[in-house]
C-alpha cells in the first residue's frame, strides 16, 4: 500500500511538473506573441511616420513649386508693368516735346508777324521777353524807369505809361494770350483774367491799375505756397533732392548747404548720382565752396549703399542735416523709381521717418514741361516742396503760378544766379510785381 501511495505521489508531482512546464511554455509563447505584436505596432508606427514624412515632403515640394510659379508670374507682371511705365513715360516725354515744338513753331510764326508790324511800346515787357503786350497800342508819354526790388534782375527793365483803356472782352482775350505765352498755362490764365474782370468790366483802367490787378491775382495764388523748408530738431534731418538731370540739383544742394551752415547747422552731403562722374565732381566743388563734407563712392556704386553709409556717418557725427543727391534719368522711369524706392527703404532702416524732406528741383527754362515733371516725380517720390532754378535768364517765370495753382506744393526758394548766395527765399508779392513789371 505504501508503494502504491508513493507511486501515486510521484505521478502527481510529475503531472504538476508537466503542468508547470506547460504553463511556462504558454507564458513564453504569450511573451513572444506580445513582443511580436509590439514589434508589429512599432513597424506600423514607423510606416505611418514615413508616410506622413513623404506626404509632408510632397506638400513642401508642391508649395515650393507653387511659390516658384507665383514668383514667375509676379516677375512677368512686374516686367509688364515696367514696360508699360516706360512706354507711358516715353509717351509723356514725346508729348511734351511735341507741345514744346508746336509752341516754338507758333512763337516763331508770331514773332514773324510781329516783325512785320510797327514797333510797339513795350509797356508790359517784364511779363515775357518774347511776347508783345496787349497794352502796346496805348498812346501817351513814356518815362523809362529802372526796375527795382529783390527780383528786378529776373525780367530786365520796364517802362511806365500813363494811359487808360476799357476792360472788355477783347482786352481780356489779349491778356489771356499774354499770360499763356508767359508759361502760366491756359487754366490759370483764364482764372486770373476772370478774377480781374469781376466787377470791373467796362471800366477804364490805367496800365498801372491793370498791372496791379494782375500782380494781386498772381500774389493771391502764390501766397499759400510760399513756405521755407521746415527745419526739425531731429538729427540728422534727411533731405532727399530729386529732379531731372540738368535741372540744377547740384547747384541747389550747394547753395542750400551754404545757407544752412551760415545758420549754424552742420551739414553732410551724399553724392548719390553715382552714375555720372561729372555730377559727383561738381558736387565736390560746391561742397568745398560751402565748407561742407561731401561723401562719394566709386562710379557705378549702388546709390542706396552710399545713402546708408551717409546716414551712418551723419548719425555718428551728430550732423543736423544730411542732403542726398539723386539721379534724374526720366527716360528710364522704372529704373529711377526702383532706385529712389531702394534709397528710401535703406535710409529707413536707420530712421523710419526718413526722408524728412523731398525737394524737387525744376528748371524754369523748361516752361510748361515743369508741370509734367512735378506729376511724374510725385508718383516716383513723395515730393514735399519745390525749388525753381534759372530764373535769371530768359525764363518767363509764369510756370511757377501754374504749378502753385495746379499742385499747391510749397515753393521754398528760387535760383536767380550762379553764385553760392544766389538762392532767394520765395516771396509771392515780390515775384508777382516782378512778373508784371511793377516797382
Amino acid at each position: 500500500m505504501e508503494e502504491i501511495a508513493r507511486q501515486q505521489e510521484e505521478e502527481r508531482k510529475r503531472l504538476e511538473a508537466e503542468a508547470a512546464e506547460r504553463e511556462a511554455e504558454r507564458s513564453r509563447l504569450e511573451a513572444e506573441a506580445a513582443e511580436k505584436e509590439e514589434q508589429r505596432l512599432k513597424e506600423a508606427e514607423e510606416a505611418r511616420r514615413r508616410e506622413e514624412e513623404r506626404q509632408r515632403e510632397e506638400a513642401e515640394a508642391q508649395e515650393r513649386e507653387d511659390q516658384r510659379r507665383r514668383e514667375e508670374e509676379e516677375a512677368k507682371a512686374r516686367e509688364a508693368e515696367r514696360q508699360a511705365q516706360e512706354a507711358e513715360a516715353a509717351e509723356r516725354l514725346a508729348e511734351a516735346e511735341r507741345l514744346a515744338e508746336e509752341a516754338r513753331i507758333a512763337e516763331e510764326e508770331r514773332l514773324g508777324e510781329l516783325a512785320a508790324r510797327p514797333a510797339p511800346q513795350a509797356v508790359m515787357e517784364p511779363m515775357t521777353t518774347l511776347t508783345a503786350s496787349p497794352l502796346d497800342d496805348f498812346e501817351g508819354e513814356e518815362e523809362p524807369e529802372e526796375k527795382r526790388g529783390l527780383l528786378g534782375r529776373l525780367f530786365g527793365g520796364q517802362k511806365k505809361t500813363v494811359v487808360r483803356r476799357t476792360l472788355d472782352d477783347d482786352m481780356l482775350e489779349q491778356l489771356e494770350e499774354l499770360l499763356i505765352t508767359a508759361d502760366m498755362g491756359v487754366d490759370t490764365a483764364l482764372r486770373v483774367t476772370a478774377n480781374m474782370a469781376e466787377g470791373r468790366m467796362g471800366k477804364k483802367l490805367s496800365v498801372e491799375e491793370i498791372k496791379t490787378l494782375l500782380s494781386d491775382e498772381v500774389s493771391r495764388i502764390m501766397d499759400g505756397v510760399a513756405k521755407p523748408m521746415p527745419l526739425y530738431s531731429h538729427k540728422p534731418q534727411v533731405v532727399l533732392v530729386v529732379g531731372v538731370n540738368g535741372s540744377g540739383k547740384t547747384t541747389t544742394i550747394g547753395k542750400l548747404a551754404s545757407q544752412f551752415k551760415a545758420a549754424g547747422k552742420s551739414v553732410v552731403i551724399a553724392a548719390g548720382d553715382t552714375f555720372r562722374a561729372a555730377a559727383v565732381e561738381q558736387l565736390q566743388v560746391w561742397g568745398e565752396r560751402a565748407g561742407v563734407p561731401v561723401l562719394t563712392a566709386p562710379e557705378g556704386t549702388d546709390p542706396a549703399s552710399l545713402a546708408f553709409d551717409a546716414m551712418d556717418q551723419a548719425q555718428r557725427d551728430g550732423a543736423d542735416l544730411l542732403m542726398i543727391d539723386t539721379a534724374g534719368r526720366l527716360q528710364n522711369r522704372a529704373d529711377l523709381m526702383e532706385e529712389l524706392s531702394k534709397i528710401v527703404r535703406v535710409i529707413r532702416k536707420k530712421d523710419p521717418d526718413a526722408p524728412h524732406n523731398t525737394l524737387l528741383v525744376l528748371d524754369a527754362t523748361t516752361g510748361q514741361n515743369a508741370l509734367s515733371q512735378v506729376k511724374v516725380f510725385q508718383e516716383l517720390a513723395d515730393v514735399s516742396g519745390l525749388v525753381m532754378t534759372k530764373l535769371d535768364g530768359t525764363a518767363k517765370g509764369g510756370v511757377l503760378v501754374a504749378l502753385a495753382d495746379k499742385f499747391g506744393l510749397p515753393i521754398h526758394a528760387i535760383g536767380v544766379g550762379e553764385q553760392i548766395d544766389d538762392l532767394a527765399p520765395f516771396d509771392p508779392e515780390d515775384f508777382a510785381k516782378a512778373l508784371v513789371g511793377l516797382e
